[in-house]
């Protein structure tokens, strides 16, 4: 049995079908991220009033200044996995929340 070709017409069909699939894709893509910029955007906003209501309160808030001291030691030797792992026994973080938070701390600590 031979190979059947495709014709001109069924092949062009094809490739407008693949290429719309792909449209509708990269569409839905560019509304999640819109809809997440928005996010992100209401995120801000929402911080920004809640620390100016703490700063007319004067009360400091600081979530690293309980911080065990194994992790701001590790993180100051440059040990980014200890850290990591240590603040994820301490506090029953999981991986991604855990490494988000040491990363902010290194970028408010001045470290790394």
């Amino acid at each position: 049995m031979g190979a059947r070709m495709l014709s001109p017409e069924s092949f062009g069909l094809i490739v407008l079908v693949v290429l719309g699939v792909i449209l509708l894709v990269l569409v839905s893509v560019a509304l999640r991220l819109i809809e997440m910029r928005s996010r992100l955007g209401v995120l801000s906003r929402l911080e920004a009033k809640l620390d100016f209501l703490l700063k007319q309160a004067n009360v400091k808030f600081d979530p690293y200044a309980n911080l065990p001291p194994e992790i701001t030691e590790a993180v100051r030797a440059g040990q980014k996995m200890k850290a990591i792992q240590s603040y994820m026994q301490s506090s029953g973080a999981g991986l991604k929340q855990a490494k988000d938070f040491i990363e902010e701390f290194q970028r408010r600590s001045g470290v790394g």
